[in-house]
């Protein structure tokens, strides 16, 4: 799966169903990609289908391909590799010039694996489910109407936390403590520990700190009584639904996870070294030298 409107993407995904192909692999390639961009004899399914018919999806693009790619095969326990064509790459961690070695790795068994936690949102009114949603990274509360302040409130538990005047609110897993979250100051969270993070957005209030919470955790969303702005509310930047006054939004870890594939030897420490440019030497393993 790649983005169809990426030259670049389109380049890898030939060379690498074209490698695919000579180990004798059959090759599935999403239906949104043009016939004359692969190989003839991969086949083109619906991306819909891939949940189903895939031992193992390839991602080929940046972080915003395997956030797309989750959505379709979350709860399938079908694992996702990413192959980096995009400009950051947190989750995709395979760049092109990697690719024939990497995936010989993975074809030969040599990879490693990790379960990644999930996020569901649902948008309530009343008892009336209006729209609900699957995120990686996160499920974000943002303004509809530019330049003007939301007065968000959140619970967690039953537990009423803040009301909180700014831009939004961001609810983030782990895995996206690297995205939105980071960018609004919150913390870097292994991706191995089971938390939630609670992010307010350009806080009214400057005392206002992010909170590290339990993945058990139920959290509600709401605008306040005499609010009467209306919200976005998105799902790794997905908008699902509108938060308006008289409705709630609850957030907790779905049933669903993904499974992601690296290639053996993965870092996340050198990964956050290598994107975030920590230092002087962040490409180094920090061994001594010889």
């Amino acid at each position: 799966m790649g983005n169809p409107r990426d030259p670049r993407a389109l380049e890898s995904m030939r060379i690498l169903a074209t490698h695919l192909g000579s180990h004798g692999r059959r090759v599935l390639v999403s239906d949104a990609i043009t016939p004359q961009a692969i190989p003839d004899a991969s086949a083109r399914i619906p991306e819909s289908a891939f949940a189903s018919e895939a031992e193992l999806v390839i991602t080929v693009g940046g972080d915003g391909s395997m956030l797309y790619a989750t959505r379709r095969l979350a709860g399938s326990g079908v694992p996702l590799l990413g192959i980096n064509r995009g400009r950051l790459g947190f989750l995709a961690d395979i760049r092109p010039t990697e690719v024939p070695g990497a995936i010989d790795e993975v074809l030969r068994g040599e990879f490693d694996r990790e379960q990644r936690l999930l996020l569901r949102a649902e948008v309530l009114e009343g008892e009336r489910l209006v729209a609900s949603g699957l995120a990686l990274n996160d499920i974000a509360v943002t303004r509809h109407d530019p330049g003007h302040m939301l007065e968000v409130r959140s619970f967690v538990d039953g537990h009423y936390v803040n009301t909180h005047s700014g831009d939004g609110f961001i609810v983030a897993t782990p895995t996206g403590s690297t995205a939105y979250a980071l960018s609004c100051g919150g913390p870097i969270v292994s991706p191995l520990l089971d938390a939630l993070v609670l992010v307010p957005i350009c806080p009214h209030t400057l005392s206002e700190r992010p909170i590290l919470i339990p993945a058990s955790a139920l959290i509600g969303i709401s605008l306040a009584d005499d609010h009467s702005l209306h919200a976005d509310v998105s799902c790794d930047g997905k908008v699902i639904a509108e938060l308006s006054p008289g409705r709630q939004l609850r957030v907790r870890a779905a049933e669903e996870t993904i499974e992601l594939i690296h290639p053996r030897g993965y870092d996340y420490f050198r990964i956050l070294r290598e994107k975030l440019h920590w230092g002087r030497d962040h490409q180094s393993t920090g061994k001594p030298q010889d």
